[in-house]
């Protein structure tokens, strides 16, 4: 029979430690004691209208839920090393919180979280506000969908990124990543792409001066660029390009094709570059 914990407040070290089968809904995780890992290896656990104010909530979790509920900055780093979750509606605070995780699922929530969903692999967010400098470090097989982001060196050394009508404000992000596909997006900042292989841009609209540079099988398809000086600096890149790119600099290889171009720089290349920029007719 599957336990019901309701109404209760914790403040004790692994409170509720291994939980398993059982629902905590309307409980509150504070208090004097301030201790840590309050359902640390909890199996199948579901969390509904909670507080979090303690650190290390949901470590070595795996099949849990999470809903409508908040973990605030104390809890630091708030979920490390869980598998199988789903969290909605709910408010994620805390320096590191989501690290080294397996199959988690974020829809409709917030998060701010200065490192978040480092290390981690099959990851999902739909549908959620996120504030991070340093957003998914290392991470691999993770989807955005309809999710608005603002951070700093976002999405490095990532494997398997997919992106689809999200609004990035960052900088440098995608560097050293592979296998990027961003769609119908807006990606604002500085340094876009820098040392990636395989970044795939569709129906984007691009800002922030020198992106995509040392990128190795950069594609754009039908996507615009805004302040955009610098571009494709030693980069392999197949490009379509819709209206106006304030400079390209020394493609590596490939075509750029646009409909204008405000400067073609061709100097001192370190290495043998043979890209052509194609102005549309």
């Amino acid at each position: 029979m599957r336990q019901h914990i309701t109404g209760k407040q914790f403040d004790e070290e692994r409170a509720l430690y291994h939980l398993q089968n059982a629902d905590v809904i309307d409980c509150i995780f504070a208090g004097p004691a301030d201790g840590e890992s309050a359902l640390k290896e909890a199996r199948d656990v579901g969390v509904d209208n909670c507080r979090f104010s303690l650190r290390y909530p949901l470590w070595h979790v795996e099949g849990f839920t999470m809903s409508d509920s908040t973990m605030d900055e104390l809890t630091r780093a708030a979920i490390w090393y869980a598998k199988d979750g789903v969290i909605k509606n709910s408010r994620l605070g805390g320096i590191k919180a989501v690290r080294e995780c397996e199959n988690i699922r974020l829809e409709h929530c917030r998060v701010e979280s200065l490192e978040f969903g480092w290390k981690s692999q099959d990851i999902a967010l739909i549908d959620t506000e996120i504030t991070s400098e340093y957003l998914f470090l290392d991470s691999k097989n993770v989807t955005l969908k309809n999710v608005k982001m603002h951070g700093k060196y976002s999405f490095q050394y990532m494997e398997n990124l997919e992106i689809e009508k999200c609004d990035l404000d960052t900088k440098d992000a995608f560097w050293h990543s592979k296998n990027v596909t961003v769609k119908d997006s807006v990606v604002k900042g500085e340094y876009l792409g820098w040392f990636s292989d395989g970044l795939t841009l569709i129906n984007c609209k691009i800002i922030g001066t020198q992106p995509l540079c040392y990128c190795k099988n950069l594609k754009l398809i039908n996507c615009t660029m805004e302040d955009t000086d610098l571009s494709f600096e030693y980069s392999d890149v197949e490009a379509d390009v819709r209206g106006h790119i304030i400079s390209v600099k020394n493609p590596k290889s490939g075509i750029i094709t646009t409909d204008s171009v405000g400067e073609i720089v061709r100097e001192a290349p370190v290495m043998e570059c043979t890209g052509e920029v194609v102005i549309r007719r």
